[in-house]
């Protein structure tokens, strides 16, 4: 069976959309930054989702033996005109029943007001953080699998102080994203005791950050808090700070989490710490196994996505409709208790337990659990660099 999984992800994966105009299927959208200041980590994601889908379409199981077909699109991470213009080709001229995305939080949320909620379009969002996303006008149509940067503030707050890191800089990216978080951290930090001797807002993606670098050393601080892109102006941050010798130990959130920090500073880092979701549950090693060696399951929101898709898909069978006016009330129904418990791998039989008009409990990879607004309750690891790698510490 695992063979088997990894060969129809496989095919999906490099047929892209190519399931498109064949009989019995329904379209599903992929819309993540592809492009921009996180394109390092989307590939890992957008194949987590179709991993899913193809892991529902070869069981023969859903909606009566339909197929599910992933449609990509390019949210930029960071263009809200780009990202909801290709959202609404998704809808309008691809046909797809639901969204899996977006990923940042301000196209997200753009996305959100200006195509889903018009067209009664379903999303889940692997990743978009932002706590304002929470109270967001979304007539029951959005949820995430992604905690809310509420939940992250504090968890990155308890990290620092456990720490001993008591006094701290912090710089965070001038979007929905990084506002949202350093909020969140800054009111949780000051609770605690802590003293953050500068915010300040960089823009993203700029050639030079040096003036930026500049006041957060006058500043000073035990190390320096990142809220930004690891292939954006957060990246350019760390290498303005390494060079001029301001900082070298910094502390990282989870849209600084990825391979590419290992790539481009290595053990230039090393002792600097962050945290992203994450979960030591049974899902998330179940899935990383099925996956093999087809990509990379450990990527961070890779689990979130592969999640995400599946709720979508799972949600559909419930209701028995590909409807989005239909199965967006099946979402919170299908994740939570009562039920049987569905881990990654068992999407038929979750499937199979619906059509005979059974409950599930969706776990899935990321220890699924939707609370309020229909957002992820939050687990996240705990991340330390030691010589050049990135090493899990702990959960919490």
């Amino acid at each position: 069976m695992k063979k088997f999984l990894m060969a129809s992800a496989a095919s999906a994966l490099v047929a892209g959309t190519a399931y498109a105009g064949g009989h019995g299927e329904v379209k599903i959208g992929v819309i993540l930054g592809f492009t921009g200041p996180i394109e390092a980590l989307t590939p890992a994601m957008a194949d987590g989702a179709e991993f899913a889908m193809a892991e529902v379409s070869s069981s023969g199981a859903f909606l009566g033996g339909k197929t599910v077909a992933p449609v990509r699109a390019d949210s930029t991470c960071i263009d809200a005109a780009a990202a909801t213009a290709a959202a609404e080709r998704l809808i309008t001229s691809d046909g797809v029943s639901g969204i899996m995305g977006a990923d940042c939080s301000g196209v997200t949320g753009a996305i959100l007001a200006n195509v889903a909620l018009a067209n009664g379009m379903v999303m889940i969002s692997p990743s978009a953080t932002s706590p304002g996303l929470s109270t967001a006008e979304d007539n029951g149509l959005f949820f995430r699998t992604a905690p809310s940067d509420a939940r992250q503030g504090v968890v990155m707050a308890e990290s620092l102080m456990e720490m001993g890191s008591t006094e701290v800089a912090l710089t965070y990216v001038n979007n929905d994203y990084g506002k949202g978080l350093a909020s969140s951290f800054e009111e949780a930090f000051k609770s605690m005791g802590g003293t953050i001797t500068i915010s300040a807002a960089h823009e993203d993606e700029k050639a030079d950050y040096s003036a930026e670098v500049a006041a957060l050393a006058a500043a000073g601080g035990d190390r320096l808090v990142v809220a930004g892109y690891n292939t954006g102006g957060g990246a350019g941050i760390i290498r303005a700070s390494l060079d001029s010798g301001a900082f070298d130990m910094f502390h990282l959130p989870d849209g600084m989490i990825g391979g590419s920090l290992e790539t481009d500073f290595g053990s230039e880092i090393d002792g600097t710490t962050g945290q992203a979701p994450g979960t030591d549950s049974p899902g998330a090693s179940q899935l990383v196994d099925l996956i093999g060696d087809a990509f990379d399951g450990s990527s961070v929101f890779v689990a979130e996505s592969y999640d995400a898709a599946a709720l979508i898909m799972l949600a559909m069978q419930a209701a028995g409709s590909d409807n989005p006016a239909d199965y967006k009330g099946k979402v919170m129904d299908v994740a939570n208790a009562p039920g049987e418990k569905i881990y990654p791998g068992e999407l038929a039989k979750g499937l199979e337990i619906l059509a005979n008009g059974g409950d599930i409990d969706y776990v899935g990879a990321s220890a699924v659990e939707l609370i309020g607004p229909g957002e992820s309750s939050g687990s996240y690891r705990q991340i330390v660099f030691e010589g050049g790698k990135m090493t899990t510490v702990k959960y919490r």
